[in-house]
């Protein structure tokens, strides 16, 4: 649909948002309660998934429960909890708010230990991606992130094949580095040096040292090496399935989230800015015409999203409890109809196909100018 991008009215459509924002409320014990029925779902399937995953080598069944369970800790749990959605709950335990989840070592280990560092994905998601969604700061803008892939040179079939390989690793090969490289420019800024624009993986030197310690080898000591240790009582073969199985739960855990991921703000029918934004309102509207939603429904099915088929409304309200996105997605499809603003909602893999389509140079953004725009 076109957009008359210079007539929205900005000012009466922050003070929709803001009026929705009021109306939800401070989160309650429910929405905790909520979140942890969702935490309790993704154990109980990374338990099933061990508990089967030494009766074979690359045992389908236990890597698929323990790559959902993977996905879940991340997507269901990790990220709500470090947007400081459950911070106001009334006593809630210090784990469950920004300033205790996945702090240290032990907290990072019991709460989310992943490829990516806590504190580096907070400050690439939360602050990088959320505040400048679809400018050229945007460290998740997919179609300046694949430039390189997009040019004309280089065969269409080696395209979809890098694509293909980079959906099974993007965790380790390309958002654990890009996180940490942001997190240590940062501190790098700070203390007055440059910042480093590569993504090193020598493990002895520098960057790359810093990655192998924060990133690679506590993730692999833990799911590669301590997990299969586990199971040395029931014998060598037993604890190599493990390790197969769990080779093969890496990778489905790769595809899934990249599957529910990437979408979220790439196709050839959504907007990127080329200037920052400059009001709150303008902020709101590049929420909704930056992302797309998709299908929605019950806890399951929003389970196996990771919540993030709600991406319209987590932009508008990042630090929202999960069990509120799917009251306020009626109010927020008002909103939208009442100011002429397209609300997308469509199948994940539609999603997908449509973002691979861009990623390889077949299609791009849209560009949000101050004039018609469609």
């Amino acid at each position: 649909m076109k957009i008359d991008y210079s007539a929205i009215d900005r000012k009466q459509l922050a003070k929709d948002i803001d009026a929705l924002r009021a109306s939800v409320g401070a989160p309650n014990q429910a929405d905790f309660q909520h979140l942890k029925k969702v935490e309790l779902w993704g154990r109980v399937l990374a338990l099933l998934g061990y508990a089967t995953a030494w009766i074979m080598p690359f045992n389908p069944f236990a890597a698929l429960l323990i790559s959902t369970a993977n996905v879940c800790r991340w997507a269901n749990v990790a990220h709500p909890v470090l947007h400081g959605a459950y911070d106001k709950v009334p006593d809630v335990p210090k784990r469950y708010t920004r300033k205790g989840f996945a702090k240290g070592w032990w907290r990072r280990t019991v709460d989310w230990l992943d490829w990516i560092h806590p504190a580096a994905w907070d400050v690439e998601h939360n602050k990088m991606h959320h505040y400048h969604l679809g400018e050229k700061e945007d460290p998740d803008h997919i179609e300046l992130n694949t430039r390189a892939l997009r040019d004309p040179k280089i065969p269409m079939f080696l395209r979809y094949m890098f694509v293909g390989g980079l959906a099974c690793v993007w965790k380790p090969f390309y958002y654990a580095p890009k996180t940490l490289m942001i997190l240590n420019n940062i501190k790098r800024k700070k203390n007055g040096k440059p910042e480093w624009q590569g993504r090193a993986r020598n493990p002895f030197r520098g960057e790359g040292a810093a990655l192998w310690l924060n990133c690679y080898l506590p993730y692999i000591g833990f799911r590669f090496v301590c997990m299969p240790a586990l199971f040395l009582p029931l014998g060598v073969e037993a604890a190599t399935n493990v390790l197969l199985t769990s080779l093969l739960a890496e990778l489905l855990t790769n595809l899934h989230s990249f599957l529910v991921i990437i979408p979220n703000h790439t196709a050839e029918d959504i907007y990127r800015f080329e200037e920052p934004s400059d009001s709150k309102g303008e902020f709101y509207l590049r929420q909704i015409i930056g992302s797309v939603n998709y299908t929605t429904g019950s806890d399951k099915v929003d389970f196996m999203h990771g919540w993030l088929n709600y991406q319209i409304e987590h932009h508008l309200l990042p630090a929202l409890p999960l069990s509120q996105y799917q009251k306020m997605r009626p109010q927020v499809m008002a909103i939208c109809q009442k100011h002429g603003l397209p609300y997308r909602q469509e199948n994940v893999f539609k999603r997908l196909y449509m973002t691979i389509e861009l990623m390889v140079g077949k299609t791009s953004l849209l560009i949000a100018e101050r004039k018609l725009v469609g």
